[in-house]
């Protein structure tokens, strides 16, 4: 049964994301767009909607202005604390940089 986290982590942690992490948000959406079934190509932005215990989900933005949800579940399996989703993103931050090769910046 997927955890469901409540409106002020869904609102920290979205806020946090699309704040501070724009540049990591494309990363993952273009790193995972495809196995999503969105086409990579032209993917010009992205955002982060949603996210539960199963999976973070971002609206990717098309080169047409249209937009496309890219759902990817989290690497380490279902979460259910708040703590975890920072985990989770940041190992899905890392593994996009391995299959786009770039080098990602340290955790701090």
């Amino acid at each position: 049964m997927t955890f469901h986290f409540d409106e002020a982590a869904l609102t920290g942690v979205l806020g946090h994301m699309n704040g501070d992490h724009g540049d990591d948000n494309l990363l993952i959406v273009r790193a995972f767009a495809a196995d999503a079934g969105v086409t990579d190509a032209g993917i010009t932005g992205s955002r982060m909607t949603a996210f539960d215990g199963d999976r973070g989900v971002w609206e990717a933005t098309l080169a047409d202005g249209s937009t496309a949800e890219v759902a990817v579940p989290w690497p380490g399996g279902p979460i259910s604390e708040r703590r975890e989703v920072r985990r989770e993103i940041v190992a899905l931050y890392d593994e996009a940089c391995r299959r786009l090769g770039v080098e990602p910046r340290p955790h701090v």
